[in-house]
């Protein structure tokens, strides 16, 4: 069916992305059916948003909600080693149009999403949708028992187009067998909730390079979020359970020492791998992904919550607006938005990043640094916030200052090992 003729959709998969999407698509007509499991984990990382998120929010008409029961982010906090830290406000970037966001309690934050999206006119199924390909073509169809369940919005035929946004296991890629790209790290990460843990400034979300890998602590309502993000290699001799290998390494860690030793974990540890892992393709003849179910870049920067409500935001638009190009252009911003990450997250990896911060921090005490800086405050944050991470000029600044002006300063010393 060619694209134009779109007038109802399949989305499998209920959290901020697909939620999302029929939100936009149900406000403008589009009969749409989600596809959410009847209970979703409390623990899902991705519960510190970036402050381009916050616009989204208000379209989707839930900021007010969000913020009734979520930490008002103000900043973020990378703590180099054991006595150096730097401390970034948001309301201190130049031109910033959003200058705070919100660290949300997953659970109730995808419940406001998929509430929203059936006040809007979504048919909300409570039961995973199973997938099939059709032989010899590029097409997907819905199993029987999912075209019955979605019968009351879509009638006899069955939706014209098919979204997968149901995250990492991606479905609709195996199937189809979607060429992908894989990024350079194999980490794995370990995350669970704490109380009692210290935190540098109330509501940052702080960045801490470890020993080993790096951690993040999120502060939410009640507690704090804390994640650790390591190859798996390290974790070999922490014990056989998820929570043993957890526990003993931020026991161990001379960063984590200082913080994690009065605090008590108070849920489960949840392990997740498959990072920086991206299909080449979004879209086909009836079909397309969304959020992590067409890239995951990795954690740090909580760049997956950003992509996946843009990726749908603009999916949406090419849906309503009809037609291959329409969808063609979708998928270019999607990749673009994707590599643009993956070049944010190598040079932190490689410790450019946190050199060129140390660096900064002090330069911009000096008479000349004080001369420029009003431009670097007005181009490489907002790099982070998410509001000019494909911004050519933007981007292409903090990259070549993160190669071409380290001075004498080895990055090795601040590398992610």
């Amino acid at each position: 069916m060619p694209i134009s003729k779109v007038r109802s959709v399949a989305i499998l998969g209920g959290g901020p992305g697909g939620a999302a999407l029929g939100i936009y698509l149900a406000r403008a007509g589009v009969k749409v059916v989600i596809f959410t499991q009847p209970k979703r984990p409390v623990i899902v990382i991705g519960e510190s948003m970036v402050p381009a998120i916050v616009p989204i929010l208000r379209e989707l008409g839930v900021e007010s909600e969000v913020a009734g029961y979520s930490m008002r982010k103000t900043g973020a906090t990378f703590v180099f080693n054991n006595s150096e830290r730097l401390n970034i406000r948001f309301d201190d970037v130049r031109g910033a149009r959003t200058e705070y966001s919100y660290n949300v309690p997953r659970d109730r934050f995808d419940a406001t999403l998929i509430a929203a999206a059936a006040r809007a006119g979504a048919l909300v199924v409570e039961r995973p949708a199973r997938l099939a390909r059709v032989a010899g073509t590029d097409r997907l169809e819905l199993a029987p028992e999912a075209l019955a369940a979605g019968m009351q919005a879509w009638g006899q035929g069955g939706p014209d187009f098919i979204v997968d946004a149901a995250g990492r296991k991606r479905v609709a890629a195996r199937l189809l067998d979607l060429p992908f790209e894989e990024g350079p790290r194999r980490d794995v990460a370990l995350h669970a909730h704490h109380t009692g843990v210290d935190v540098e400034i109330e509501g940052n979300v702080h960045t801490d390079r470890l020993d080993h890998g790096w951690a993040w602590r999120i502060p939410l309502p009640g507690r704090v979020s804390v994640g650790v993000v390591v190859d798996a290699a390290a974790l070999a001799d922490c014990g056989s359970t998820l929570e043993e290998q957890y526990d003993t390494f931020l026991r161990r860690d001379s960063v984590m020492q200082r913080w994690i030793a009065p605090a008590t974990r108070v849920t489960p540890v949840v392990r997740y791998t498959n990072y920086q892992l991206s299909s080449a393709r979004g879209f086909g003849e009836n079909w397309a992904l969304v959020g992590d179910a067409f890239g995951f870049i990795d954690p740090v920067f909580s760049s997956g919550l950003l992509v996946a409500f843009e990726s749908a935001r603009d999916l949406a638009r090419a849906l309503l607006h009809g037609g291959d190009e329409a969808l063609r252009e979708w998928e270019s911003g999607v990749l673009l938005r994707l590599q643009s990450w993956r070049r944010v997250v190598d040079i932190f990896y490689n410790g450019r990043l946190f050199t060129l911060l140390k660096m900064g921090d002090h330069i911009r005490r000096t008479v000349p640094g004080k001369m420029v800086d009003w431009h670097f405050r007005k181009h490489m944050p907002r790099v982070f916030t998410g509001e000019n991470v494909t911004h050519w000029y933007s981007l292409g600044l903090l990259t070549f200052m993160a190669q071409h002006a380290l001075w004498h300063n080895d990055p090795d010393a601040l590398r992610i090992a």
